[in-house]
């Protein structure tokens, strides 16, 4: 969904002011989640994306509604022509750092020590660094490190 007045004044939003409570209003449910990571694989069609996820059909017709509306998601002719696809927009494409880290915290804190899971790698086949997050002047940040600023 595009920057609008209408958006601004949603009265469905969990916490209006808070950019993380929008976000999660938005994408913040596993599946939906779950519907960019794919989309990020490589997953086009509904079809891709329920034999990924495991998904019910309903849930995953949901989603994939959702993530359109809100402009994660856009629908167009697949490039044979007969069916329909699923692409990620610029604003879901900047999620993406979102998915590494959430994947870097699973790495770290959902797995037992020695337990295999998949990994990112670049295009080299090199394991994609720890993001974290740091200053305008390089310094590490961390929760004891920053604060909200409300308006």
């Amino acid at each position: 969904m595009p920057r609008t007045a209408t958006r601004a004044s949603n009265p469905d939003w969990t916490d209006p002011g808070c950019p993380v409570a929008r976000t999660l209003d938005l994408v913040g449910d596993r599946w939906s989640l779950l519907v960019v990571r794919d989309a990020m694989d490589g997953a086009r069609s509904f079809t891709e994306f329920q034999r990924r996820t495991g998904i019910a059909r309903n849930i995953l017709t949901d989603r994939l509604r959702k993530l359109t509306a809100h402009g994660v998601l856009v629908q167009r002719a697949a490039p044979s022509g007969r069916r329909q696809e699923y692409v990620l927009t610029d604003a879901g494409r900047d999620l993406f750092p979102v998915i590494v880290t959430l994947r870097q915290w699973g790495e770290r804190h959902a797995f037992a020590p020695g337990e295999t899971h998949s990994t990112l790698v670049d295009r080299y086949g090199t394991p994609v660094p720890e993001i974290v997050p740091t200053g305008a002047d390089g310094t590490l940040l961390g929760a004891e490190t920053t604060r909200v600023q409300k308006v």
